[in-house]
């Protein structure tokens, strides 16, 4: 696992809170505990009680961005990948509830994310709640309340922890913007093809197979 990030001093202002957080909207951010005093413990808490997921952040919980569409999306994804992964036997998939601890006091929860067998202590799957583990592969599909300053952080984050490629998926636009590194990536259209890169080697998905997901309609 990285070593821990160092936690910046308090914020003076919620301006100055919301802004080091990436611009989330202010009903992302919860209050109780105070921010800067928050723990994986009560990322589990507010979960087991109220079965809402918040990542933690600088000693704050905010609140997982999700929406209906989103949520359709990464289950179609998780799903293709798994018959990909399962039959090759190289990893393990997670789905949009999938805490990670990143780093020390840094809990993010990718919408799908792949985690080689060479990752896993013991080559097992974790029996602990947050995983101090960093996924091969991280997937988001963006929510109508992610930022792009948010997502900027999350990039870097991921890749300092040890990730490898980044899916950044939008429904509204059909696009996904795959990245190898915070400032490396390619952007696809839903007519593009989509492939694992050296994380993930042959696995091709025609965006237009992932997308029509949202075109579904019943007889």
């Amino acid at each position: 696992m990285p070593t821990a990030l160092e936690r910046p001093a308090p914020p003076d202002t919620v301006g100055e809170l919301l802004a080091r957080l990436g611009g989330v909207p202010p009903h992302r951010v919860r209050l109780k505990p105070v921010p800067g005093t928050a723990t994986e413990k009560d990322v589990l808490a507010i979960h087991a009680h109220e079965k809402r997921l918040y990542e933690l952040v600088d000693g704050v919980l905010v609140e997982k961005g999700m929406g209906y569409e989103e949520s359709m999306l990464a289950l179609a994804l998780g799903s293709i990948l798994r018959n990909f992964v399962k039959p090759r036997k190289i990893g393990l998939l997670t789905g949009e509830s999938g805490m990670m601890g990143l780093m020390a006091g840094l809990v993010r929860i990718p919408d799908v994310a792949f985690i080689s067998w060479d990752r896993l202590p013991g080559r097992r799957v974790p029996n602990v709640a947050i995983p101090p583990i960093a996924p091969n592969l991280a997937v988001e599909i963006l929510s109508k309340s992610n930022t792009r300053a948010e997502m900027r952080r999350k990039l870097r984050e991921y890749f300092d922890a040890g990730v490898e490629l980044v899916w950044l998926i939008d429904p509204r636009k059909r696009t996904v913007d795959a990245y190898t590194s915070p400032t490396h990536r390619s952007k696809l259209a839903a007519t593009d093809i989509l492939d694992g890169g050296t994380v993930l080697p042959g696995f091709v998905l025609p965006l237009e197979e992932l997308f029509s997901e949202l075109d579904e309609q019943g007889e």
